[in-house]
């Protein structure tokens, strides 16, 4: 199995896998959906009673929005995630009680009127744990409400809730192979194909029908239909290749998910072949 890197950013990714089975692609798309660990607020506590501003106005600690439907928007906003400085709780030296090993914490103090942002999330501590996308609304603020808010994040999986889910539109096809055979005979058939081709994988250079990115082809075989000669041309998927295309919430980077995608499954399959062989043994 082999991985060929076509586009890397950030936020998002596509890529070749090579060599491999319809079910270790479906193995490698299902873990990084589902078991890459990252960070995500999991615990808020809201400040009840009245809010003083510094010029000592005062606010009500309400909103037009249930406080558990804040929570719910605050889990899912995309917590800056580094692997060299959180473990899962369960895991940690302080037994799950929380610290800064295993655990962000952040407050929001925001008053009326306004909307509130993620953006106005302040973490307590080191400022690179700031979350990126600063402009996730969250919630509306009249000329006399205020919020004060305690939140807590901590790694999970997206096994657990979909707020600690990491990579997004994770999908593959079959690397698609297209063949032009001797049958195209003339220069209005290659014309003809050109035209048809929703992806734009075909081009005419030097008089001749070129295939000019087969990786563009969705497989929709119109080049392979009327008016177009029979076997002309002929499109097919190769089920050992495959084309992968995923984003991320930029809780990780693109390459740090795929990384940590193939580290589990690595892992996953060591653990399976020592299965084995204790049971042979």
């Amino acid at each position: 199995m082999q991985i060929e890197i076509i586009e890397m950013e950030d936020d998002k990714c596509k890529f070749i896998l090579k060599d491999s089975s319809p079910a270790m692609a479906n193995a490698l798309r299902r873990t990084m959906l589902q078991d890459i660990p990252k960070m995500a607020i999991d615990k808020v506590e809201f400040h009840l009673g009245p809010i003083s501003s510094d010029d000592g106005k005062e606010y009500e600690s309400m909103t037009a929005l249930f406080d558990e439907v804040i929570a719910h928007r605050l889990g899912m906003i995309p917590v800056p995630t580094d692997y060299s400085l959180f473990t899962f709780q369960k895991d940690c030296k302080c037994g799950g009680e929380g610290c800064p090993n295993c655990t962000i914490m952040y407050s929001l103090n925001k008053t009326g009127p306004g909307m509130v942002l993620s953006g106005d999330l302040v973490p307590l501590g080191d400022a690179k744990l700031k979350v990126k996308d600063e402009f996730i609304p969250i919630v509306e603020l009249t000329d006399t409400q205020a919020v004060l808010i305690y939140a807590t994040a901590v790694m999970g999986t997206a096994r657990q809730h979909v707020k600690w889910q990491a990579a997004f539109g994770v999908g593959y096809s079959y690397l698609p192979v297209v063949e032009i055979k001797p049958a195209m005979e003339t220069d209005s058939d290659a014309q003809q194909v050109v035209k048809l081709c929703p992806r734009h994988v075909f081009d005419i250079k030097d008089g001749k029908l070129v295939v000019i990115d087969a990786k563009k082809c969705s497989l929709c075989k119109t080049c392979m239909e009327d008016p177009i000669p029979a076997g002309a041309i002929k499109v097919h998927g190769d089920d050992h290749n495959f084309l992968f295309t995923f984003e991320t919430d930029k809780s990780l980077t693109a390459k740090q998910v795929l990384d940590k995608a193939l580290e589990i499954l690595a892992a996953e399959a060591k653990d399976f072949d020592d299965q084995v062989a204790a049971l042979t043994a």
